[in-house]
C-alpha cells in the first residue's frame, strides 16, 4: 500500500463529499423536490453542462476498458475511439433548444416524462422506465466493477472490500445531494479527468523515449499494431464505421446523456457547452487511448486489459503524480455511476411510483421513497458486481446499444416529425429492444457491423411505417 498514491485519491473523495453536502442544502430548500433532486432545477451553466456531459459519458470504458483495448488492438482502436469527439456536439445540436423548450412546456423531469407527454401514452412511459432499469443495471455493474478494480490495484485490499468502499463513497453524496450534487461533482471530476489524461500521455511519451521510438518498437513487434485494422486485422472499415452509430450519432438515444440537454438554463450555456465539451472530450479520448497503445511498448506482457492504465501510471510516474492520474479514472467511473444511479432511481420513483402507484403521494413520502430507492439500487448493483466479467468494456457497450435501439427514434422523431405517434413509438421501442437482444445473443456483429446497427435501422422503419398507418388517438 503506497500512501503517496492513496493521499491524492483520499483528498479527491473528501472534495466530492463536500460538494454533496453543499448540494444537499438546495434539496432541502427547493420548492419543487422532484425538479431539484432529479434535474437540478434546470440551472446548469455552460461549463458545468459540458463537464457533466463529458464526465457522465466518459466512464470506466474510456479510462480502463478503452486503454486496455488500445493496448491489444493498437492504433486502430484510437481511430475507433476518436469517433466520440462529436458526442457533445451531436447531443446538444440534434436535441438543442427544442428539446429544452418542450421539456419545460411538459414540465418533464425525466426523459420518460418527456416521452409520456409527447406521445400521450402510458405504455410509452412504462416501456421507457423498464428499458432504463434493465439496461442501466448492466451499465452500472460495469462501472462498479471498474471502480472496485481500480481501488484494488492501488490500495491492495480484496476486490470485495474495494467494491464496498466504492459503493459507499458514491451512494452517500448521490443520496443526499441529488442531481445538483452529481452536476457539481461531475465538473470537479471532468477537470481531474482532463489533467490526468494530459499528465499520463506526456509521461508515457517520455518513458517510451519519444513517439518515434515507441512506434518503431510497436512495428518491430507487430506491424498491424500501426494499421487501421488492428493487431489481428479484425477491425474492418465497415465495423469501425458502424461503431460511429454506437458511440457517435447514437449517443443521442442515451437517457443518462440526453437528460442533460433539458437541464441547462439558457441558449448561451448550451452554445458554450458545445465548444468546451468537444475540445475536452477530444483531448481525453485521444490521450487515454494513445496512452494505452504506448503502454504496449513501455510495459509489454500485460494480460488483464482493464489494468493497463493503472499499471502504466504506477510504473512511469512518481507516486504522488500517479495518485493524481489514477484519480482520473476514479472520477470518470464515479461521475458515470452517480448519473446512472440517479437515472434508475428517477425511473422507479418519478416514472413508476409517482406516475402510477401513488400519484397523490405527499412530498415527504416522495423524498423518503427517493432516498431509499437510491440506496436499494446501490445495494442491488453491489451484489451483481461481486462476480465481475473479464472485460468490462463489453458490458458497458451492451447497455449503450440497447438504450440507443430503444430511445433514439422516439426522441429524435418525436421532436422533429409531427406525424410520429404513440403507436409508432411503442412499436419502435419494442422492435429496437427485441431485435437488439436477439442479434446480440444469436447473430452478433451481423454482416461485419456492430450489433447495434441493424436494430437501429429496424426500429426507424417500424416507427415510420406504424406512425403512417395508424391514427394518433389515445390508448
Amino acid at each position: 500500500m503506497n500512501f503517496q498514491v492513496i493521499l491524492p485519491l483520499l483528498f479527491f473523495l473528501v472534495v466530492i463529499f463536500i460538494a454533496g453536502i453543499y448540494a444537499a442544502k438546495y434539496v432541502k430548500s427547493s420548492e419543487s423536490f422532484l425538479q431539484e433532486y432529479f434535474l437540478g432545477s434546470r440551472q446548469l451553466g455552460g461549463f458545468v453542462l459540458a463537464m457533466t456531459m463529458i464526465a457522465t459519458y466518459g466512464s470506466a470504458s474510456s479510462f480502463l476498458g478503452g486503454p486496455g483495448a488500445a493496448y491489444h488492438y493498437g492504433l486502430a482502436w484510437v481511430l475507433l475511439a476518436m469517433i466520440q469527439v462529436v458526442t457533445g456536439y451531436f447531443i446538444l445540436m440534434v436535441l438543442g433548444k427544442k428539446f429544452a423548450i418542450m421539456a419545460r412546456k411538459y414540465q418533464a423531469v425525466t426523459l420518460t416524462d418527456f416521452l409520456k407527454s409527447r406521445y400521450n401514452s402510458h405504455w410509452v412511459s412504462v416501456l421507457s422506465a423498464v428499458s432504463i432499469i434493465i439496461f442501466l443495471f448492466s451499465a452500472m455493474t460495469a462501472q462498479w466493477v471498474g471502480g472496485a478494480r481500480l481501488i484494488e490495484s492501488v490500495v491492495g485490499v480484496s476486490y470485495t472490500t474495494s467494491l464496498f468502499i466504492f459503493a459507499i463513497s458514491v451512494m452517500v453524496y448521490v443520496i443526499i445531494g441529488g442531481f445538483r450534487a452529481v452536476a457539481i461533482t461531475d465538473s470537479i471530476q471532468g477537470i481531474i479527468m482532463l489533467a490526468g489524461t494530459i499528465i499520463l500521455v506526456v509521461a508515457a511519451i517520455i518513458a517510451g523515449g519519444g513517439v518515434e521510438n515507441i512506434m518503431a518498437e510497436l512495428k518491430a513487434e507487430n506491424p498491424d499494431l500501426l494499421s487501421p485494422y488492428g493487431s489481428d486485422r479484425s477491425l474492418t472499415p465497415l465495423y469501425i464505421s458502424s461503431f460511429w452509430i454506437l458511440v457517435g450519432v447514437g449517443v443521442v438515444g442515451l437517457p443518462q446523456v440526453s437528460v442533460r440537454a433539458m437541464s441547462y438554463k439558457n441558449a448561451r450555456a448550451m452554445h458554450r457547452a458545445i465548444i468546451i465539451g468537444t475540445i475536452v472530450i477530444g483531448i481525453i479520448m485521444l490521450g487515454m487511448h494513445l496512452a494505452g497503445v504506448f503502454a504496449r511498448a513501455i510495459i509489454p506482457g500485460i494480460t488483464v486489459p482493464d489494468t493497463v492504465m493503472p499499471t502504466l501510471a504506477l510504473s512511469i510516474l512518481p507516486p504522488w503524480a500517479a495518485g493524481i492520474v489514477l484519480a482520473a479514472p476514479m472520477a470518470a467511473i464515479m461521475s458515470t455511476v452517480d448519473s446512472l444511479l440517479l437515472l434508475v432511481a428517477s425511473a422507479i420513483v418519478k416514472d413508476l411510483y409517482v406516475g402510477y402507484v401513488n400519484p397523490r403521494a405527499e412530498i415527504t413520502k416522495i423524498k423518503r421513497v427517493s432516498f431509499w430507492t437510491t440506496a436499494l439500487i446501490g445495494v442491488a448493483v453491489f451484489l451483481l458486481a461481486i462476480h465481475p466479467p473479464e472485460l468490462l468494456i463489453w458490458l458497458n457497450l451492451f447497455s449503450f446499444g440497447g438504450l440507443e435501439a430503444v430511445f433514439i427514434w422516439p426522441i429524435v422523431l418525436g421532436l422533429y416529425w409531427r406525424k410520429g405517434n404513440k403507436y409508432g413509438a411503442i412499436s419502435s421501442m419494442v422492435a429496437g429492444m427485441g431485435s437488439y437482444i436477439y442479434f446480440h445473443l444469436f447473430i452478433p456483429n451481423a454482416f461485419g457491423m456492430h450489433t447495434v446497427v441493424l436494430p437501429v435501422i429496424i426500429s426507424f422503419f417500424i416507427f415510420v411505417i406504424i406512425s403512417l398507418v395508424t391514427k394518433n388517438d389515445s390508448i
